[in-house]
């Protein structure tokens, strides 16, 4: 099988400027806060490059050829995107990166209406994971996600952004003493204000049994406006969040930081998104493999419903298309030839050095900014890292000009987890964990470097381009 390498053995991924996919990014993390807005920021991405939308309600058969390139969505809020190598044969390997959109955030409850408290119009939130932790207090929030509507005679999504400040947070004034210490109850006092009460204008317009009187009435009314909705009555239901309103933005005295919420890990899953699209202009549509971009719902909180990498759907997916290709041969026997001819980059953000707690990390575990991606282990089995797929992984860097950094653990503490280990141990598909260094993991606010998103553009899209010749080094 055909290579796709210049004359020196380097990809041609190895000649990708980082710094052209910075601004890109900033921009990506800006303007789409919530997991819907970035799937529909991906799928418009894809199209744009040619890529055809299968449904997953749809019979597939017929619909794949060699050299096509595909998406499917799930929930609005998870995408598989995969292109069919020319020279691809059923049983063939895949190379597949995958990572999570969604992040730590606050979910509108099924009833976010509160009665009002001292003349304040509150709202009702609950968090996602680990979010309305300290650092959400006295942001500038706004609203986003999507909302069910009838319309015409039919259930129709539309996603809504309302991305001015919203909502807040108050905090306490210390002069309250031990009141303003905590711990804080997140029921009870981290609850957002969104306005003052008015008479006039917290009336709705909407019968009492219909969602939209459940809501705060100047919040429908907002969002309907937004949408230009007329009929309060038509809302169905929504899946709304708060979001940090502040955009993303570089920092430092040679802005060699960029400051954004929402890194964790939108920062991968942009990344692995913009490499495939640049490997199918590199030819990666010449191979004879699959290249699968998977982006997940839901790792936050155990990736354990049906969005979630716990779920059938990249499994689904792969054996969709291998069956298309199968000519009558045994799917089972061809779907375990495939996994176990294919390899899973687990596109996860790690931890980069804090320099004010040296304490906390290895002495030969600290990753820096704008140096290279991460590749993560842990001995415990909460990454999927291992010497082999490090080999690998190792060998595509060499080929693509791009830097390797490790990060460990420390034995008194207890590492994260990523989707890596579950699709993994799923399929038998030989895994690594690997991905962008970033500081504040988990605050509303976090932190990486400005050449961070175009070094993971640069390394995932050199695994796609050479996977193939590189596998091939490999004995089994």
């Amino acid at each position: 099988m055909e290579s796709l390498s210049l004359a020196d053995s380097k990809l041609r991924a190895a000649s990708l400027n980082p710094s052209d996919f910075t601004k890109p990014f900033l921009d990506f993390m800006t303007n789409n806060p919530t997991v819907f807005h970035a799937v529909d920021y991906f799928c418009k991405k894809l199209e744009a490059k040619g890529f055809t939308k299968l449904s997953e309600r749809a019979n597939w058969e017929g619909k794949l050829k060699k050299g096509g390139r595909y998406y499917t969505t799930r929930n609005g809020s998870s995408l598989m995107a995969f292109v069919v190598g020319e020279k691809y044969k059923a049983g063939n390997g895949a190379s597949i990166v995958v990572g999570h959109i969604d992040a730590l955030t606050a979910r509108l409850k099924p009833v976010s209406k509160k009665p009002n408290s001292q003349g304040y119009v509150q709202l009702g939130v609950a968090p996602y994971a680990g979010a309305l932790n300290s650092t959400w207090w006295d942001r500038d929030l706004g609203v986003g996600g999507k909302i069910i509507v009838k319309e015409n005679g039919k259930i129709v999504e539309k996603l809504v952004k309302l991305d001015w400040p919203i909502a807040r947070i108050p905090t306490l004034a210390p002069h309250f003493g031990a009141a303003a210490n905590g711990p804080f109850n997140k029921e009870t006092n981290m609850v957002p204000i969104i306005g003052l009460e008015s008479a006039e204008a917290d009336k709705l317009d909407a019968p009492e049994d219909c969602f939209a009187s459940s809501q705060p009435p100047r919040l429908v009314k907002a969002l309907s406006n937004e949408l230009g909705i007329k009929d309060y009555s038509s809302i169905i239901n929504w899946d709304l969040e708060l979001f940090d309103t502040q955009p993303a933005a570089l920092g430092g005295l040679s802005k060699e930081f960029i400051f954004a919420g929402r890194i964790d890990d939108k920062l991968c899953s942009w990344a692995a998104l913009e490499a495939l699209l640049t490997a199918v202009d590199n030819g990666a549509d010449k191979l004879g493999t699959l290249s699968i971009c998977g982006l997940f719902d839901d790792e936050e909180i155990g990736s354990k419903l049906r969005q979630g990498a716990a779920s059938n759907y990249l499994n689904i997916v792969m054996e969709r298309v291998i069956e298309q290709f199968s000519e009558g041969r045994g799917l089972t026997n061809l779907v375990a030839q495939t996994n176990a001819n294919s390899f899973i980059v687990s596109a996860d953000v790690s931890h980069a050095v804090n320099p004010n707690f040296l304490h906390a990390y290895l002495p030969d575990h600290m990753p820096k900014f704008n140096v290279g991606i991460t590749v993560c282990a842990d001995s415990n089995g909460h990454m999927t890292t291992d010497a082999v797929s490090t080999s690998l992984f190792t060998r595509i860097a060499e080929k693509s000009d791009c830097k390797l950094q490790i990060f460990q653990i420390r034995n008194d503490s207890r590492s994260g987890g990523t989707v890596g280990p579950m699709l993994s141990a799923a399929t038998g598909i030989r895994a690594i964990d690997a991905g962008m260094a970033q500081l504040s993991m988990h605050s509303i606010r976090a932190t990486c470097g400005s050449l961070d998103p175009g070094l993971g553009v640069k390394i995932f899209a050199g695994f796609y381009e050479g996977f193939e010749a590189v596998d091939a080094e490999f004995e089994e």
